[in-house]
């Protein structure tokens, strides 16, 4: 099938790159033109792993082509993807006006029927407001062309999104066109074989499912945070807590790890969009608002634990950091709990010295050239001369480190671990101060 995709951004080039590998005929259409040429030479915009050989092999196999021509992409493809970026609004409510610069776009350049599909993460009601959009185009174009808007909301884990691209969960097509619906079983027939992947429902249906889906995560980890601050305070290990009730099968180890709160390009937007979305509606959404709540201060326990231990006083104290993208795998760090731990330490007048295993730039990029920031090649090398170290991703080449020489590169034997990876009795034998996420008593002062 020939299929254009507007966006090419971290959902809309996953999923271009996939269809594309299928042998579907993909066509991306971007503004930025150097990022455009970038691809075309196979430069790759993000990490995500899988996805740079991916993009490579389909482009030179001609399956996937990039361009900067609207009208080129609009004439290609019998479905149109938009997926290009929803920011949150000041008030946090998600923007619409790249998704409907896209539909009035698609209405402008269309001269037979198109299926619209709505990839990008939106509020229940812009499938409506897509299909105003090109009904008024095309109005005054004064011509009457066929087409259908679908809901196909993207379900991708950053750090597993080519694979989650290549074998979904389910895959939820908003639509009451069965012209829409037969389109949309062909397009993803090659990921359907196995068993039946796809679940049919309203197009608002559809557009709260992903919502939901981000919400539903997201509360679960600040329960769990909940929970980890009360074991704190109780003498409890949330750890021992964690594994207690995941055994229930109701319940589950999933999405139930303690930290230092969650990032990321999906949760903390879709959270607060959903959140907005009730009060336009004038519902409260007292749930929601508590997770986004829980989250905001859980992100605050890295600084507060670091200055509980220094007794207020960080000025000229250099910290390590092990871990700048939100998550592992991943060089993103949108919403990541190390910007809040860094920004408030420079406040502090301290120093931070970052290792991460693929942020490096991304961080560069954040936040310049500046004297209080050292990136540094190692996370060994993060170590020497800091004060403290404080771990804010769980990348799996932390997980076992050097704890002799950790000791000896600090002048303060603490570690503030803000993702459990330690056992605090293995620290405490060891002389270090330790402070993990609801580890009970584990917590020595200085």
């Amino acid at each position: 099938m020939k299929v254009t995709v507007f966006g090419i951004g971290y959902v809309g080039l996953v999923q271009a790159a996939v269809l594309a590998s299928v042998g579907h005929d993909v066509v991306c259409v971007d503004i930025d033109q150097t990022k455009v040429d970038n691809l075309k030479k196979g430069i790759i915009p993000i990490y995500e792993p899988g996805l740079t050989p991916l993009v490579q092999e389909t482009h030179k196999n001609g399956q996937l082509n990039f361009t900067t021509d609207a009208k080129l992409g609009v004439e290609h493809g019998e479905i149109q993807f938009i997926a290009v970026g929803t920011p949150p609004d000041e008030d946090g409510s998600a923007d619409l006006k790249y998704v409907l610069a896209v539909a009035e776009t698609i209405a402008t350049h269309m001269t037979s029927p198109r299926i619209i599909v709505d990839k990008s993460t939106v509020p229940v009601g812009t499938a409506d407001k897509v299909k105003a959009k090109v009904v008024s185009v095309l109005n005054q174009r004064k011509i009457n062309i066929e087409f259908n808007v679908v809901s196909n909301p993207e379900f991708l884990k950053e750090g597993a999104a080519v694979s989650d691209c290549m074998k979904p969960d389910r895959i939820v097509i908003g639509t009451e066109s069965e012209t829409a619906k037969a389109a949309m079983r062909e397009l993803y027939a090659p990921f359907n074989r196995n068993h039946d992947r796809m679940i049919y429902m309203d197009v608002r249906s559809a557009e709260l499912t992903k919502y939901a889906a981000n919400c539903m995560l997201a509360t679960k980890i600040s329960f769990m945070n909940e929970m980890s601050n009360l074991a704190e305070l109780l003498g409890a290990d949330i750890e021992a807590v964690r594994h207690g009730i995941g055994s229930d099968s109701r319940i589950g180890y999933q999405f139930i790890y303690p930290g230092c709160g969650y990032g990321g390009s999906c949760f903390p937007k879709d959270v607060q969009a959903l959140v907005r979305t009730a009060h336009g509606i004038e519902y409260k959404p007292a749930l929601l608002e508590a997770v986004e709540s829980v989250n905001y201060a859980q992100k605050q326990k890295l600084f507060n634990n670091l200055n509980t231990y220094f007794n207020g006083d960080l000025k000229n104290k250099t910290v390590a950091v092990w871990g700048l993208s939100f998550k592992p795998q991943t060089d993103d760090m949108r919403e990541a709990s190390s910007m809040v731990l860094m920004e408030s330490l420079w406040a502090a007048g301290a120093k931070v010295q970052a290792y991460d295993p693929e942020a490096m730039e991304e961080c560069q990029r954040i936040y310049g050239v500046r004297d209080n920031l050292s990136l540094v090649g190692t996370k060994e090398s993060a170590l020497t001369g800091a004060d403290a170290l404080v771990v804010c991703t769980e990348w799996s080449q932390f997980r076992a480190p050097d704890f002799d020489l950790i000791e000896k590169s600090l002048s303060h034997k603490v570690i503030i671990d803000g993702r459990n990876l330690y056992d605090p009795v293995l620290l405490k034998e060891r002389g270090f101060s330790y402070y993990g996420i609801g580890r009970g008593d584990s917590i020595k002062k200085m």
